[in-house]
């Protein structure tokens, strides 16, 4: 049983790791806010990302999210007005470069929280996690860990399996965010108190990330709109 229930948070706590940690638009925004700002906002960027995420799973328990997947063009509006949001984010991160460590004011805190939500929850990409990896989690039912992996799934089915629909996968997933939005700005504070280099190349380095993402995604919205 003890066994059981640790297996299961360590799986939610994985999964929270794997929705969190990839690179993106989302980690450029935190990675921006850290090294120009402090981890304090670095970690409120974090949770604002994790916001938007706790209303996508709030929304797949009422099953709301399946409209916005029904809905093309709707989707596709979301995804234009998220490729605007990343040109314009990107463009203010690229043009201020060099200001790292200017603003600690509770304004300027909560502006990197608003930035990470507000691009999460126009991300349809998030939604179609919720629709599909998300929805799985929460359904109840069990989960063979190991048994869909390639190659090695057959030798290992049955050897880590999660319940599926409890609330400690769902803890778990959230918690894994949470270590990430903590750790992930700490590194960040701490290579950047190493060399003074190392924040303007971030920052640089988010704003490009936000720009590519958003011709990217307000390409994708406006062909799929017209």
């Amino acid at each position: 049983m003890v066994g059981s229930i640790l297996l299961t948070t360590i799986a939610g706590i994985l999964f929270g790791l794997a929705l969190a940690a990839p690179p993106g638009p989302m980690n450029a925004i935190i990675a921006e806010e850290s090294v120009r700002r402090g981890w304090t906002a670095g970690f409120r960027a974090g949770l604002g990302a994790m916001t938007a995420d706790f209303v996508f799973f709030l929304l797949s328990l009422a099953g709301l999210v399946t409209i916005v997947e029904a809905a093309p063009r709707l989707r596709a509006g979301m995804i234009a007005i998220g490729g605007l949001l990343m040109l314009y984010f990107g463009y203010d991160a690229l043009t201020n470069v060099d200001e790292t460590l200017t603003a600690e004011e509770t304004d300027e805190l909560n502006r990197g929280f608003l930035k990470a939500f507000v691009l999460a929850i126009t991300n349809p990409y998030q939604i179609l996690f919720w629709l599909t990896v998300g929805v799985g989690l929460l359904s109840p039912g069990k989960l063979d860990v190991l048994g869909a992996l390639p190659t090695v799934g057959d030798a290992l089915a049955g050897t880590v399996v999660v319940e599926t629909g409890s609330p400690l996968l769902v803890g778990g997933l959230f918690g894994g965010i949470i270590l990430w939005i903590v750790g992930f700005p700490a590194a960040l504070v701490t290579g950047r108190n190493k060399t003074d280099r190392f924040a303007p190349l971030v920052a640089g380095v988010s704003g490009l990330v936000l720009v590519g993402a958003g011709v990217a995604f307000l390409f994708d919205g406006v062909s799929t709109l017209v």
